[in-house]
């Protein structure tokens, strides 16, 4: 009965939504919106950062949506699913060292959601190695680390993918965080 009973155990376990992992994947040249609508009608849960920018035509200009991080998208999968998702139209490879794709941690992803939910304005920003590591400690990023940096007279939070070296920057009130 014990086998049977750890049996069941692992079943439960490979079930679990715990076993879900968020990956990045490299898409072709602009095929990170076909991906990410894709990988949704597959049931496959996607994550597509975006920021507005003004498109200017010789006629006219129009604000358009275009993905935060050129080139990629993040996906919530778990290894059962990985064919399906390498086989989706326009994805390249899902990044990671080797041939084994690397999941990209919970808090990372929930940065990048709490960020996309925020009304403050983002952009894209060079991902960082040197900088003060820091947490916000008020307003509607708390608990977020992230380096600070300084950009003319104001301070601003980057939140990185350490994955795809990619970051997203916002503007932050220096006294909202401390050192972490």
């Amino acid at each position: 009965m014990n086998d049977q009973t750890d049996e069941t155990n692992h079943m439960d376990q490979t079930n679990q939504p715990d076993n879900l992992n968020w990956y990045a994947l490299r898409t072709k040249s602009r095929h990170e919106k076909l991906v990410r609508d894709q990988l949704d009608k597959q049931g496959i849960e996607p994550l597509l950062p975006t920021v507005k920018r003004l498109s200017q035509w010789k006629d006219r200009r129009k604000e358009i949506e275009v993905p935060l991080f050129s080139g990629y998208c993040f996906v919530r999968f778990s290894q059962q699913e990985k064919a399906p998702v390498q086989r989706t139209i326009g994805v390249v490879e899902i990044v990671g060292s080797g041939t084994r794709p690397e999941p990209i941690p919970e808090p990372e992803i929930d940065a990048l959601r709490r960020l996309m939910t925020s009304v403050l304005p983002y952009d894209p920003h060079p991902y960082l190695h040197e900088g003060m590591r820091v947490e916000v400690v008020r307003g509607p990023l708390q608990g977020i680390h992230g380096i600070l940096l300084r950009k003319e007279k104001r301070h601003r939070l980057v939140i990185g993918v350490h994955l795809i070296q990619q970051a997203a920057a916002v503007e932050i009130d220096v006294n909202d965080v401390v050192p972490g």
